[in-house]
């Protein structure tokens, strides 16, 4: 049986959706992946797509609100930013809850090249240390 794992952030467009998305291609035997945000933005960053997209990662999820999951039991929450870490709601509290703080690309400014590389080197970020929480978390239960 896999397990639950729930990606969150504030506005569940780049970070959490990035997150989702790499577990479920690469843990996906072991977890099942979902994202929400604590005040979800209602869309997914087109670069966040386009990054996934690079590696081979096809996005086809949308922005989610938390209160989405209130009746899911998550094995593992994972607060991917500091302000979801800060206001992650009680009734989330029942599984094992994680923090992998990732800068917002989405707040990056300059040309499109410089953008993107940080939304890259972002993506690449989450894909290392959400295959390493993951992998750890599903040998030691």
């Amino acid at each position: 049986m896999r397990r639950k794992v729930l990606f969150l952030c504030t506005g569940n467009s780049c970070r959490s959706q990035m997150a989702e998305d790499i577990a479920n291609a690469r843990q996906g035997e072991s977890w099942e992946a979902y994202s929400a945000g604590t005040q979800p933005a209602g869309y997914v960053h087109p670069l966040a797509v386009r990054v996934l997209g690079e590696i081979g990662i096809q996005h086809e999820g949308h922005s989610k609100c938390a209160d989405e999951y209130r009746d899911v039991a998550f094995d593992l929450v994972v607060t991917v930013c500091d302000d979801a870490a800060e206001n992650c709601p009680v009734w989330l509290g029942k599984g094992r809850r994680v923090h992998l703080g990732f800068p917002d690309p989405a707040r990056v400014t300059g040309n499109e090249e410089e953008v993107l590389a940080i939304f890259r080197e972002v993506r690449d970020d989450i894909a290392a240390q959400v295959n390493e929480l993951l992998a750890r978390a599903a040998s030691t239960t």
